[in-house]
């Protein structure tokens, strides 16, 4: 009850969240159209990317929670990752235009209206922060808070550069300053839009999470009491924080009762060692020349596993 009670708090203030930054982006889009200012232009193109964010992990939030069927064995955790990478793709198409549009202002500067460009960039920079608070009570494990709340982190720091240059805008009147701070702006986007795009391409490709080796977690299984041999292993992600496995390991002759312990005990390693929870081991007595055998020196990992070969 209590779970489902946080995850009722967790969609409210991410729907909260949601509402406020979006507010912030019109604002900032209608302000830099007003002022001319390419930094609040830019401004608002990063607070579209953190409505975006926050859209996607709700959306995520509530795809996880449906049951797999019949055609979707694995239920819909893969939807977030396409969006993710429709979002970076997106993101790195703004991320050059913006740099684009500020090298075409450093050649023939315009007049800059600093005071309101100001004051929208103040109010940005609060709701940022408010979103911030509100996604920082969460528990950081959540790949998808996490993200969302680096996303609205990050345009808080793009605001406190647009507030820098309204004020040096307003007190010395130097235009320059404008295009400089949207090329910084346009530089994260840029990053954070890498990031995205590398993530998601990486799942789709049936990658690993990083940190983890073949190697290393076939050398974790062969050391479980009773096996003799791991081969044919495959690990991929599935979605953030959903990883999968399948092996086939040799064991030594031994009771059917004692398979089922050594079983237990595999699980228990690639829980506790590598939080791998959904796996698919097939015992056997003798190797089935189906795949190569996994070493420390030698790692073979076909693309494209397929669950429970």
């Amino acid at each position: 009850m209590s779970s489902l009670l946080d995850q009722e708090s967790k969609a409210r203030r991410f729907l909260l969240s949601l509402a406020l930054t979006g507010l912030i982006f019109l604002a900032e889009l209608a302000g830099g159209l007003w002022t001319r200012s390419l930094a609040l232009l830019s401004d608002s193109a990063h607070v579209f990317m953190d409505v975006f964010a926050l859209g996607l992990s709700f959306l995520a939030m509530r795809a996880a929670a449906l049951p797999a069927d019949d055609r979707h064995t694995y239920g819909f955790h893969r939807l977030q990752v396409l969006a993710a990478l429709a979002n970076g793709a997106t993101l790195l198409l703004i991320a050059f235009e913006i740099l684009r549009e500020a090298w075409s202002r450093f050649q023939n500067p315009e007049t800059v209206l600093a005071g309101p460009m100001l004051v929208i960039a103040v109010l940005g920079l609060g709701v940022n922060l408010v979103v911030a608070l509100l996604l920082r009570q969460h528990d950081h494990s959540d790949l998808n808070t996490r993200s969302a709340f680096l996303h609205v982190l990050g345009d808080a720091l793009a605001s406190v550069g647009v507030i820098v240059a309204g004020i040096a805008i307003l007190f010395t009147g130097w235009l320059w300053l404008d295009p400089l701070v949207s090329v910084l702006i346009g530089l994260l986007i840029l990053f954070s839009s890498g990031r995205v795009l590398k993530e998601s391409i990486h799942i789709l490709a049936e990658g690993m999470p990083a940190g983890m080796t073949a190697s290393a977690i076939a050398d974790a299984m062969r050391r479980v009491p009773g096996v003799i041999e791991v081969h044919d292993l495959h690990v991929w992600t599935v979605a953030p924080g959903y990883v999968a496995l399948s092996a086939h390991v040799v064991l030594q002759d031994q009771a059917l009762s004692q398979t089922a312990e050594t079983m237990a005990a595999l699980k228990e390693t690639l829980l506790v060692g590598f939080v791998i929870r959904h796996t698919t081991i097939q015992c056997e007595c003798s190797a089935c020349g189906q795949g190569q055998a996994i070493s420390v020196e030698s790692v073979e990992v076909s693309p494209g596993a397929v669950p429970g070969e």
